[in-house]
């Protein structure tokens, strides 16, 4: 059984920084697109970061671009994402996803229902 899990969410304060952490199993995602997404209660999930199969290339953002950072270890099969400065409209339900199939374009990064396989979320609240 294939199974996300994401860790390191939690309250802090505006400014203030935070590590995701997705651990994953059941299978390898070695080669295979990554991402976060996040989701305010009532609004539709939205794209935070994503990065290529063995991460020469990353995509985020426009709201936390020089904020947030995507990373991933392979031969541990987890995927990170580190956020400083973060502001209270960060707070929402982050949630790890991966794909399971390759991508021919960059577009398909962006959008949640090209994901297969989905953790259960971390809640990151941030406080003015």
């Amino acid at each position: 059984q294939v199974q996300l899990v994401e860790s390191g969410g939690g309250l802090v304060q505006a400014g203030d920084s935070l590590r995701l952490a997705c651990a994953a199993s059941g299978r390898t995602f070695s080669g295979y697109p990554m991402g976060w997404f996040r989701q305010v209660s009532g609004q539709e999930r939205e794209f935070v970061a994503a990065i290529s199969g063995y991460g020469g290339n990353t995509y985020y953002a426009d709201s936390v671009k020089g904020r947030f950072a995507i990373s991933r270890d392979n031969l541990k099969n987890t995927l990170s994402l580190q956020m400083i400065n973060l502001k209270p409209e960060d707070t929402a339900v982050y949630y790890c996803a991966a794909a399971s199939r390759l991508w021919l374009t960059d577009s398909y990064y962006y959008t949640p229902g090209n994901y297969n396989y989905w953790g259960q979320g971390t809640q990151v609240t941030v406080s003015s």
